[in-house]
């Protein structure tokens, strides 16, 4: 299983939340999707975090290159301070970590 983390810096009094549910609604329906979350900073609301979890690194491979993905983050460019954050890695239960 792995997360992948992507961080925007919107532009002041801009709302990105609907298109963040359009990417989530559309990666529903990728084999592979497990859940997606969005984290709002309570020091500075203009950084915005998308945490989603998916099966393996392949299934994300086809949801990131995905034609319906890439036309929602077009429409977020112009909502955006800095180029989006993009973060893969592997989940590691702690039940496997050893001291």
């Amino acid at each position: 299983m792995i997360k992948v983390i992507e961080g925007y810096k919107i532009k002041l009094d801009e709302d990105i939340q609907p298109i963040l549910h359009k990417l989530r609604s559309n990666a529903m329906q990728y084999p592979g999707f497990v859940s997606a979350e969005y984290l709002i900073s309570k020091r500075d609301r203009s950084f915005v975090i998308v945490v989603s979890t998916w099966n393996n690194e392949q299934s994300w491979a086809v949801w990131e290159t995905a034609t319906v993905r890439q036309g929602l983050l077009e429409q977020l460019k112009g909502l955006l301070v800095d180029k989006p954050r993009l973060g893969l890695y592997r989940v590691s239960p702690t039940i496997d970590w050893t001291e």
